[in-house]
């Protein structure tokens, strides 16, 4: 018998409610996708995305990686995003950090993981954009704290730098790129100011949310 069975057991009660509580969910469900919202969130499993937003399956597209990263060779994260901009025609696209991320906590650490390393590079990448802000904090837990802060930040600049997302404004298209950071401590999900509708307003978001994030330090 398969280790997993207690799993699949919950599986089924879980289908099973749903059913019971929406006879047609799942035949609603196996016709089409229409999300409104993509998801770029970390891998931690701690960071449920639909669950914490209380959304049910088919209402948000999802990515997740280590550090929530978007980074411009990343045929994954930028297919992703191309699938749920052009083709899900999705509305949101949600950068979700979260405060003690491993990866980012590993990265600020400097210290040799492995295969890992080459993809932490990037977070140490704006670990050094930014190391004269993270300099005045007192030790390292409030740098990993404002780091995971400033990596949001910088990972919503990235999505709106994708050729995905700057032909979508070109066009006119709805779309507004948003960065958030959820806290394990209590459950809730904090607005970083990176609320970004089109490519002229990225620099000025930019600019408040790094004011808002120094402010708060």
């Amino acid at each position: 018998m398969s280790d997993l069975h207690h799993l699949l057991k919950k599986n089924r009660a879980w289908a099973f409610q749903i059913k019971d509580n929406d006879p047609t969910f799942f035949q609603r469900l196996s016709h089409q996708q229409s999300p409104q919202y993509l998801w770029i969130g970390c891998s931690d499993s701690r960071v449920p995305s639909t669950q914490l937003v209380d959304l049910l399956p088919g209402e948000m597209f999802v990515h997740r990686n280590v550090a929530n990263l978007v980074i411009h060779t990343d045929l994954n994260c930028l297919s992703v995003i191309q699938f749920a901009v052009e083709a899900l025609k999705v509305k949101h696209i949600i950068v979700c950090g979260h405060y003690g991320c491993g990866g980012v906590q590993a990265a600020l650490s400097n210290k040799k993981f492995g295969l890992i390393d080459n993809w932490l590079r990037h977070v140490q990448d704006v670990m050094q954009k930014h190391a004269s802000l993270l300099s005045e904090l007192p030790d390292e837990a409030r740098r990993a704290y404002k780091l995971c802060e400033l990596n949001v930040v910088e990972q919503v600049v990235n999505v709106c730098q994708t050729t995905v997302v700057e032909q979508a404004w070109e066009r006119a298209q709805e779309l507004t790129v948003h960065g958030w950071i959820y806290g394990l401590e209590n459950g809730l999900v904090r607005d970083l100011q990176m609320d970004i509708s089109g490519y002229n307003e990225v620099s000025g978001c930019y600019r408040n949310a790094l004011a808002a994030v120094q402010a708060t330090f």
